[in-house]
């Protein structure tokens, strides 16, 4: 796993990065850049945040700095991870306008680290999939298959969960 980590750390920015990880979500492989991950650790040790949104399972403690741990599935608006012994937890570096965050994402298990060549990537449809479409960069082609490459920085937009965890946090504004 650390291999992974000094890959990413290796590769020039400028460069159009063609390296993905992929990994398993609700039966579905998914691939992201390897460029904003950090590392990837083994589930556990989780502390839970009350009157937070059902896709922020928690918070750890990586190395003396809180790290939310989001639920991928639950982001997509699927039913919640159930945790097995091959969850991981992959930590994304997510910039916003002024600063970096460090975030964890839960996933059912981690598969491998492809390289997707620009010319077997496809648009993002703009239907037919179950997430949103913004969430999706492109569908790459993996041993004939489609794979959904995501655009991790929309996925774990920070403004987006801010108003979600705002949403959920003050239930007169619950649309239930």
């Amino acid at each position: 796993m650390s291999a992974i980590t000094q890959a990413a750390n290796t590769l020039p920015v400028m460069e159009e990065q063609q390296q993905y990880l992929t990994f398993m979500l609700s039966g579905e492989t998914y691939a992201t850049s390897i460029l904003r991950i950090k590392e990837i650790i083994q589930y556990g040790q989780l502390t839970e945040v009350p009157r937070m949104p059902d896709f922020i399972r928690g918070v750890i403690n990586l190395r003396g700095a809180v790290v939310p741990v989001i639920d991928l599935s639950a982001r997509f608006g699927k039913p919640p991870t159930l945790v097995g012994r091959r969850n991981c937890i992959i930590i994304i570096e997510v910039s916003t306008e002024s600063e970096t965050h460090s975030v964890g994402v839960m996933v059912d298990a981690v598969n491998a680290v492809l390289e997707i060549p620009a010319n077997e990537i496809e648009p993002a449809p703009s239907f037919g999939t179950d997430i949103r479409t913004d969430f999706i960069a492109g569908m790459g082609k993996i041993n004939g298959k489609f794979v959904i490459i995501l655009n991790i920085q929309h996925v774990l937009s920070m403004d987006d969960m801010a108003t979600l965890a705002t949403v959920h946090s003050h239930p007169t504004a619950e649309l239930s």
